[in-house]
């Protein structure tokens, strides 16, 4: 087995980033000669740790097929002082590979004691609001304007170390590891992709919220609500979302979402429509208590297509019951709308919790 030690100044690129990467957290990337734990091997095992201005890089690597049961011991043996493991796609891929290891060479699971963060895994949520071609590493960054000097993919490589193998070229053996430490390295800088699912899940206070005029496709003048929101942390870049009904822009620092607003006439349906009339003349319904002094001429028993009283007014739509009364075009409508009143408007504690709502139907956290 043969170790690389590397050691690169740390540099604290945001609060975000620096908030994860302690000194007992370690991020890992694995290097095989295929996707089969039970065909393949792992060849290096490469390890980033913090130690206080210092990213350390240790890579194991094996110089030999049957140096694999040694690199792994020293992965699991630089693990027991970590708290928290870092990878990319390292729950889907890294982990299930070495843990067959670990039980083919009858060792303890290292990964037991450790909360596991997947970067990979954790976009996917992202995906509709990040909207890029790919997830591969390499592309995210991309994303964030990281650049490394090797250009091959895990794959290319697996030919590249059986060449090793048999010529052992110390220029194929510095292919190998430098792929290793820039995926390791760049797995450290990834963090910041990380602050956009922060951002949108912990919104501390509301900067503005405002109804402003603006004109639709169709040449309409309308209405909508626009709510603005301190960033808790900075993005990397201004990325944007939406819906039908929503658009939700993340800069860099502060953040604004424009929810269109409905202005016209909606109806409340009553869910116990048994106990109420229908009024034909007048389109609304009535409870049987006070339809007993209404001319049967009049009235009729309600269905639950007309069991309703209308309003008119300023509507914003609602995904789940957020707010009560609900009201709708028809029965069969599958979201609801509510008032838009001042009382809702001067609650920041409100307007906060509409904005998570609209961010819950937004994303699928």
């Amino acid at each position: 087995m043969k170790i690389f030690h590397n050691e690169e100044i740390y540099i604290k690129t945001d609060n975000f980033s620096d908030s994860i990467f302690k000194e007992n957290t370690m991020f890992f990337d694995i290097e095989t000669t295929g996707f089969s734990p039970v065909k393949a091997i792992v060849y290096m095992i490469g390890c980033a740790r913090r130690i206080k201005n210092r990213i350390v890089i240790d890579q194991y690597f094996a110089e030999v097929p049957d140096d694999e049961t040694d690199i792994i011991t020293a992965f699991a043996s630089e693990l027991k002082s970590c708290d928290t493991l870092i990878s990319f796609n390292g729950v889907g891929f890294d982990i299930p590979f070495l843990r067959s290891k670990y039980k083919k060479y009858k060792q303890n699971d290292p990964f037991s004691s450790v909360k596991l963060i997947d970067i990979f895994k954790e976009l996917t949520p992202l995906k509709p609001l990040l909207n890029l071609e790919n997830y591969k590493q390499k592309s995210i960054e991309h994303f964030l304007g990281i650049e490394r000097e090797d250009k091959y993919s895990g794959g290319e490589l697996i030919n590249i170390y059986y060449e090793y193998l048999a010529e052992k070229d110390d220029s194929l053996l510095k292919l190998l590891q430098i792929h290793n430490y820039e995926d390791v390295l760049g797995i450290t800088k990834l963090l910041a992709i990380l602050s956009y699912k922060q951002v949108l899940k912990n919104i501390p206070d509301i900067a503005d919220i405002a109804v402003k005029p603006y004109t639709a496709y169709d040449g309409r003048k309308m209405n909508e609500l626009i709510i603005s929101f301190i960033n808790k942390y900075p993005v990397p870049k201004a990325v944007s979302i939406h819906d039908n009904d929503n658009y939700l822009m993340l800069g860099t620092k502060s953040s604004s979402i424009r929810i269109k607003i409905f202005e016209g006439e909606l109806r409340h349906f009553y869910n116990d429509y048994k106990n109420y009339y229908y009024l034909p003349h007048e389109d609304m319904a009535i409870h049987k208590s006070v339809a007993t002094y209404v001319d049967n001429a009049y009235r009729e028993k309600c269905k639950v297509a007309n069991c309703y009283v209308r309003k008119h007014g300023r509507f914003i739509m609602q995904y789940t019951t957020f707010m009560q009364p609900e009201f709708r075009h028809e029965i069969k409508d599958k979201y609801s709308f509510f008032l838009l009143t001042d009382d809702f408007k001067n609650s920041k504690q409100m307007v906060i919790s509409y904005v998570k709502h609209i961010i819950d139907h937004l994303f699928k956290f």
